[in-house]
């Protein structure tokens, strides 16, 4: 006689456990308010928010927070960094014991075991400190080491060459992570410029979307793979990467393996182009907010993104050769994923279930809710807006000079280097969560249909970026 296991007592990969977790979060929406606290999309505003209307509230009182969103300086020996360390190690605590604090709340509010995350996030800021440290060396840019592309081989390399416990996991949230940065980022980007360029965006995101959808699609049913899982490797690959795999395969009815095997090949295909799209744009001398536009278009995760983005970004501004500014990087890349593509997980996930009950499956006389375009809507959207929002309003009665010598310094200044910190936190743990010996699980047929999507995705996203819409995507900062 077997015994049966618990639920809790079974050993996820990875890849599976963050399928599980999602897959449970797109079923809080049965328990309705209490959303507002159990789901990380809405602790990414609250926590993102939080920090963003402290530091209004410190600057309309004529102060700043900048004293703890402190961050390394330049140095060139090892002694200058050591000192500066030295100097400001009381700042850095504070920051620490902010930062523990506030996740400490959300971590435990959403269920997870604070024996768990609090050692691995200590873990996690120790090296996010060091690569930041990396990342001010004055030869860094010399040698590509920018702090995104470092935390991602750092933590690949401590991953798959040394290992660290499963239970570590818990503080690796990769997730939660970006969004609290993509909160944070919109308080670095003028509303102004979302209403103009935004439109050009969704265009763009749609016909790409669209496109890549479809040629995924058609190519997985031609080598015989399941309509189902067809659908999931289309939307992880046209939408929004990991979030747009799960929700569209909650919106068909695809077997709990389909997501998992989308999400392996997001995430591999992610990292490559981590490092392919910025080496690219490099080599072909693209303006730095054309190269965000395209990372934008052609990445299929917000976190690699961002890591692409703001490493070429961080180029841009060190480099001659390179046109534009490490803002307008960002900002191409958050218009294009945040706004042009993210935006539309719940229509896709809308649109597909229909799709799926009304011809695919045919029985149970189920129906798709339009309710299902909220739910499925990632809600930390709304917090990059409000936040946008906010800093515009506080903007809008300053002049250029003296929103450079005051609101940029005192205001944003302080939330864009938390920001960072958001950043690197998830980038280091995107490197501690990718297992190789996972990503070669995933299959040669649903491999080849993805990446057939890839290229198309790749060289269409740099046709509009760079040709059609460059004019948009270069005057950004205009």
């Amino acid at each position: 006689m077997t015994e049966e296991k618990n639920e809790s007592d079974i050993e996820l990969t990875p890849t599976e456990r963050e399928w599980d977790e999602e897959a449970d979060d797109l079923r809080l929406k049965s328990v309705g308010w209490k959303e507002l606290w159990l789901k990380e999309d809405w602790w990414a505003i609250w926590v993102g928010l939080g920090i963003v209307i402290v530091a209004v509230a410190f600057f309309l009182n004529g102060g700043s927070i900048k004293w703890i969103a402190i961050k390394p300086a330049k140095w060139e020996t090892l002694g200058q960094a050591f000192s500066h360390f030295g100097t400001h190690i009381t700042q850095y605590l504070a920051m620490f014991a902010m930062w523990l604090a506030i996740f400490v709340v959300a971590v435990k509010a959403m269920g997870y075991k604070l024996s768990e995350y609090i050692p691995a996030f200590i873990f996690v800021f120790i090296f996010s400190v060091i690569i930041f440290m990396i990342g001010a060396w004055d030869k860094a840019h010399h040698y590509n080491l920018e702090p995104p592309l470092v935390a991602l081989v750092l933590g690949m390399l401590i991953s798959n060459l040394i290992g660290l416990p499963k239970w570590m996991d818990t503080g690796f949230r990769v997730e939660f992570y970006i969004k609290i940065g993509i909160v944070l980022l919109g308080a670095t980007l003028p509303f102004t410029l979302i209403v103009w360029a935004g439109p050009v965006a969704i265009v763009q995101a749609s016909i790409v979307s669209i496109t890549t959808f479809l040629v995924i699609y058609f190519t997985a049913k031609k080598m015989g793979l399941d309509r189902r899982l067809g659908a999931t490797l289309g939307a992880g690959g046209a939408v929004c990467g990991v979030s747009g795999a799960i929700a569209i395969a909650g919106a068909v009815g695809a077997k709990k393996e389909h997501a998992p095997i989308a999400i392996t090949l997001v995430i591999l295909w992610a990292i490559v182009m981590i490092f392919f799209l910025p080496l690219v744009s490099r080599a072909v001398g693209l303006h730095a907010g054309v190269a965000g536009a395209w990372i934008g278009t052609s990445e299929f995760a917000d976190a690699a993104g961002f890591a692409a983005a703001q490493a070429y970004g961080n180029l841009a501004e060190h480099l001659p050769n390179i046109p534009g500014s490490q803002d307008d990087s960002v900002w191409g890349f958050t218009l294009m994923k945040v706004v042009g593509r993210d935006i539309w997980i719940g229509i896709w996930a809308f649109v597909l279930a229909l799709i799926s009950t009304m011809k695919w499956e045919r029985k149970e006389g189920q129906k798709p809710n339009p309710a299902e375009i909220w739910w499925r809507f990632p809600k930390f959207v709304i917090g990059f807006v409000i936040a946008s929002i906010i800093i515009t309003l506080i903007s809008k009665g300053y002049s250029f000079a003296d929103y450079n010598k005051m609101v940029k310094p005192e205001l944003v200044g302080p939330v864009k280097t938390l920001r960072t910190w958001a950043f690197i936190f998830c980038f280091f743990s995107i490197g501690l969560t990718t297992r190789f010996r996972e990503l070669a699980a995933a299959g040669k047929k649903p491999f080849a249909a993805f990446t057939t999507g890839v290229v198309v995705n790749v060289i269409l996203g740099f046709i509009l970026s760079a040709v059609v819409f460059a004019g948009y995507w270069s005057n950004l900062s205009h």
